[in-house]
């Protein structure tokens, strides 16, 4: 059990630190393309460029049009940010003292229903303004298949929860 709570600590930290990456880039891209700070434009305004701060070395490259901003730039950003996030937070699961709580349960169902329904809900909102490239699907079918993972993990924790406060009755 301890090799658990040693792998658990430190993939919840890259996680936690990928979440803050990502929220921070989609924060970022935003703040600069509403106020144009360390924006360059290419091909007359086709394309843009979001720079690293005080710099004009490129960080982040895209069309500059307002659906692929939103729907192809900033939701996968953002989102992503929320993925690492959930995920995180289940991984601090599995190095708390008590491994079956409540607070895990209510952890590992945000996950499995951030899974289940974001993506293919974004997607397909997406795909109202914008044209989704055929990959798109595999990330859909990953996530599908991750969420109902977590769901079966929820449902064991869910047991192990009621066999954990049973055994405190007796005890």
């Amino acid at each position: 059990m301890k090799t658990t709570h040693i792998v658990s600590k430190i993939l919840f930290y890259v996680t936690r630190f990928l979440a803050i990456v990502y929220f921070t880039l989609s924060i970022y891209s935003l703040l600069t393309l509403s106020t144009g700070w360390f924006l360059n434009f290419k091909d007359d305004g086709k394309y843009f460029q979001i720079c690293y701060p005080f710099t004009n070395h490129p960080l982040m490259l895209g069309d500059y049009n307002l659906p692929y901003i939103i729907f192809d730039f900033l939701s996968p950003l953002s989102l992503y940010g929320l993925f690492f996030l959930l995920i995180s937070n289940v991984f601090k699961v599995f190095f708390q003292p008590k491994l079956f709580t409540q607070n895990g349960i209510k952890h590992l169902r945000r996950f499995y229903l951030g899974n289940l329904f974001l993506p293919g809900t974004i997607i397909f909102i997406s795909s109202i303004f914008v044209s989704l490239d055929n990959e798109i699907s595999i990330f859909i079918v990953l996530h599908f298949m991750l969420g109902i993972f977590a769901y079966f993990l929820a449902a064991i924790f869910k047991q192990g929860l009621n066999l954990q406060n049973e055994q405190d009755l007796f005890i």
